[in-house]
């Protein structure tokens, strides 16, 4: 119960905090809510379960609702996981320069890896993802890598490390001619409340190859 009020009063706080505007295509700034859940399950295997309501402006100016969950298993004790998932993605598109919105249907088949390793007190994460995206009638492929760091900024003297901050690149190819699709930068601050809850505030920066957006998130990990 402490876990989902300190969720919802954090939520509360960014969508009060972010900038809200009337017409929200004209605004460089979004936010991104983000919950991001997984469950251990027996001999190596998880469940990862995501959910993402992204909007144009602060919030109520939907720009994509993105559900996605898959099944995992570890190759090596937390350090290496194969992940099979499906993912349903709602696009909310503004038409041209109108105030006139389309919705774009996706569902989406994806295969990935990840891969955690230490190099002194920061933890480095890799992954790895092949994407098969059936957009409406239209069907395409994507490969994405992804490089994230975690640096702690304190240690209690009970071992743990509570505040850090977070950052990652990541990196989207398509199969097809136009090949490279987007590029994402995210730097944020995190805390750990307990082993089953960290949250983090961050700025990201989205990328095409002629245009680009900038995102603030909030995302919550919650482990079961």
């Amino acid at each position: 119960m402490k876990s989902l009020k300190h969720i919802l009063l954090l939520l509360l706080f960014t969508a009060f905090l972010t900038p809200k505007n009337v017409v929200a295509q004209d605004s460089s700034l979004g936010n991104w809510l983000i919950y991001i859940g997984n469950k251990k399950l027996k001999n190596g295997w998880n469940i990862h379960n995501e959910v993402q309501y992204r909007n144009y402006d602060g919030i109520g100016d939907l720009e994509q609702l993105l559900l996605r969950t898959g099944l995992g298993y570890n190759l090596t004790e937390n350090n290496n996981n194969l992940l099979l998932g499906y993912g349903y993605i709602l696009s909310e598109n503004y038409v041209g320069n109108t105030d006139n919105k389309v919705s774009v249907n996706e569902h989406r088949i994806f295969q990935q890896f990840t891969t955690k390793q230490k190099v002194g007190k920061i933890s480095l994460s890799h992954r790895y993802r092949f994407e098969q995206r059936f957009v409406e009638s239209d069907f395409k492929m994507r490969f994405r890598y992804f490089l994230g760091l975690k640096i702690p900024l304190q240690y209690k003297e009970d071992g743990s490390n509570p505040f850090y901050l977070s950052a990652y690149n990541e990196i989207f190819l398509n199969t097809k001619s136009s090949v490279f699709d987007r590029n994402r930068v995210y730097g944020g601050l995190g805390y750990t409340f307990s082993p089953a809850l960290r949250m983090e505030l961050g700025y990201m920066n989205q990328f095409f190859e002629n245009s680009g957006r900038d995102q603030i998130n909030l995302i919550a990990f919650v482990n079961f």
